[in-house]
This record gives C-alpha cells, sequence and structure tokens, in this order.
C-alpha cells in the first residue's frame, strides 16, 4: 500500500508555476488518500489563476501515474471563488523574483554573536572560488558589518536607469545600508521603513546575472526577516549556530521561522566549532557537535563546522575574508567545503 510519505514525495517534483518551489512546500496539499492502486489528492491554490491550476494539475497526474502500482490517480484542485477573505491574503502574492537572480539564499541566526555575518561574507567568497557569479545583501539594517569584512567602502553608483550599482569586493558583488550611510551614523527607522529598504535592495540594484545572492540577515525573527520572505521567493534558508545550548535554543526558532514562511532550509553550520591551540591541542570552547546533534533532532542537513581562529577575525577586520587570504587554510577550506554542499544542494534548483 502507497504511503503519504511516498505520495508526498512524488509531489515534491511538482513545481507552482513561475516559482522554483514545489506546491508541498508551498503548503496547497490538503488531502491524501490511496487504496486499491488508486490515488486521490485535494490541493487548494491560493488564488484562481485558471493556467496554474491546468498546469499543476497535469504535472501532479504525471507524478503520481509513475509510483509503483498506481493505476488510476484523481487531482482535485480547489481555487478561491472570488478575492482572498480578510485576514487570508496569500503571503507569497507579492512576491516577484530578481531579474537575472537565479537563486536567493538567507543565511540567518536565533541570536547575535554567533558569527553570522562572518560566515555569510565567507560563504559568498567561497562560492565565487568555486566558479558561481555571487551578490552578497546585508539586511542587517541597525548593524551592517559585511561593507567592513569584504573590504568594500565606497558608495554605489547609479546606472541610466536609475538603479543602485552595487560594488565588488574580491569578485563579490556587495550592497549594505553602511554603503550609504556616513560612518557612524545611526539607523533609527521603524518597520516600514526598513521593508521599504529591503524591497529596494532587491528590486532597484542592479544585480546582473547571479547564480547565487546570498541575503545576511539580521539575528531573531522581526521585520527584516519576514520583508525578505514577502519580497521574493527564497530558494533556501541557512541557519548559523555555536555549539552551546544557549544557541542551540533559538536556533529552533530560527527553523520554526522558516517553516512558518514555506522557505526549505538547506541546513544548519556550526561556527566556532573547536579551537587548535600553537601546539596543536584542541580546544572546545563552547562545546562541541550541537549544531549537528540539532540538525539530526530537526531532520535537516548539517552543513558543516568551523573552527575558531584568529585569522578569520583578522581577515574580517581587513576586509579580507579567509577564504580569499588562505583557501588552504582549515577555516577556508571549511568555508569552502560547506559552499560547495550548497551549490550541489541546488544545483538543479
Amino acid at each position: 500500500m502507497l504511503s503519504q510519505e511516498t505520495i508526498l514525495d512524488a509531489l515534491k517534483t511538482v513545481r507552482y508555476p513561475g516559482y522554483s518551489r514545489d506546491i508541498v512546500s508551498f503548503g496547497l496539499v490538503k488531502e491524501i488518500s490511496a487504496a486499491n492502486g488508486a490515488v486521490s489528492v485535494s490541493l487548494q491554490l491560493p488564488s484562481a489563476n485558471g493556467e496554474a491550476a491546468q498546469q499543476i494539475r497535469t504535472d501532479a497526474e504525471l507524478a503520481l501515474k509513475d509510483l509503483p502500482g498506481v493505476q488510476r490517480v484523481h487531482v482535485e484542485i480547489k481555487v478561491p471563488a472570488a478575492g482572498p477573505a480578510p485576514g487570508t491574503t496569500n503571503p507569497f502574492a507579492n512576491q516577484a523574483r530578481v531579474p537575472g537572480v537565479k537563486r536567493v539564499i538567507a543565511v540567518a541566526s536565533g541570536k547575535g554573536g554567533v558569527g553570522k555575518s562572518t560566515c555569510a561574507a565567507n560563504l559568498a567568497c567561497a562560492l565565487q572560488h568555486l566558479g558561481a557569479k555571487t551578490g552578497l545583501l546585508d539586511c542587517d539594517i541597525y548593524g551592517p558589518s559585511i561593507p567592513l569584512m569584504m573590504g568594500v567602502h565606497e558608495k554605489p553608483a547609479v546606472s541610466p536607469a536609475e538603479q543602485l550599482v552595487p560594488p565588488v569586493g574580491h569578485g563579490v558583488k556587495v550592497m549594505s545600508i553602511g554603503l550609504l550611510l556616513d560612518d557612524d551614523q545611526p539607523v533609527i527607522w521603524r518597520g516600514p521603513m526598513i521593508t521599504k529598504t529591503i524591497q529596494q535592495f532587491l528590486h532597484a540594484v542592479e544585480w546582473g546575472e547571479l547564480d547565487f545572492l546570498l541575503v545576511d540577515l539580521p539575528p531573531g525573527t522581526g521585520d527584516a526577516q519576514l520583508s525578505l520572505c514577502q519580497t521574493v521567493p527564497l530558494h533556501g534558508g541557512i541557519i548559523v549556530t555555536t555549539p552551546q545550548e544557549a544557541s542551540l535554543g533559538v536556533v529552533r526558532k530560527g527553523v520554526a521561522m522558516f517553516q512558518k514562511v514555506n522557505v526549505p532550509i538547506l541546513g544548519i553550520v556550526e561556527n566556532m566549532s573547536y579551537f587548535t591551540t600553537p601546539n596543536g591541542e584542541r580546544v572546545e570552547i563552547f562545546g562541541h557537535g550541537g549544531g549537528k546533534q540539532e540538525a539530526s533532532r530537526q531532520a535537516l542537513t548539517f552543513l558543516g563546522e568551523v573552527p575558531i581562529f584568529t585569522e578569520i577575525r583578522e581577515g574580517g577586520d581587513a576586509g579580507m575574508p579567509i577564504v580569499v587570504s588562505a583557501p588552504n587554510h582549515p577555516a577556508g577550506k571549511a568555508f569552502i567545503e560547506i559552499a560547495g554542499r550548497i551549490q550541489k544542494e541546488l544545483s538543479d534548483k
């Protein structure tokens, strides 16, 4: 007898027209039944789009007919009779892809101080090192640190089409509110201004052709995170943590946030995993293995661990990520290996 898991796995191959996301991760599958070689599924679409409904029906039928033992398939598609009722607006309705950008990946953490921006900068450089055209968007509006870490300080130019042209650091296109403000000028904004800024950073910036756009999110689950998820379809999220329980506890909040807004989680990175003394002794300052264990508990991919080295901090302060200055250093290798796993995971998406 066919299991619901088998049927769901088949439906995960069906993409929502115009998006890279599948109908299962969008939460469109409402009912599944199977008996005597017959499979029936019920889908609820967020809007009355006849063309999309027909495409989804055709693709779902083909995916289900390929399952062993399936002889008959019935796909029921329900759509709203009129406009969405108050309070039930489709959160993806205003999403728009960034022209020329193949994949958008969010780098997040449940709390500050785990080295998320350091990871984002090095992963962007690592993807570039592996041959991918890469951009890096700093969405930490209140504490932008990406310009410093990437060694980018010039203000963006303005194109003839009146779009911002992002400066380039180590081959990576970079955009940050820090590039538009005077030094030490604080950002004292409310939520709507943050939302508008993130929308402009995505759609009023001339990103050009990119394989990956990494987005460094501020810690937590606030306006910036929700604005990003509602503005552009994300291909995945990466959670950065340190090994100790104090960090892992809030990792669960970050995971829950991505799940609630239907963003696939690519995996967890354990930063500051261990320290190696000059005589080669390994010291686990914050404990060890917590990120891998949490990934296992959450049934998520463990992307890898990054050790603590003074060179990582020095590179960040000098605007020279360790992936660029020393790709064969243990930390540089760790970032490149993690980037390779991300690239492989998204190679067909």
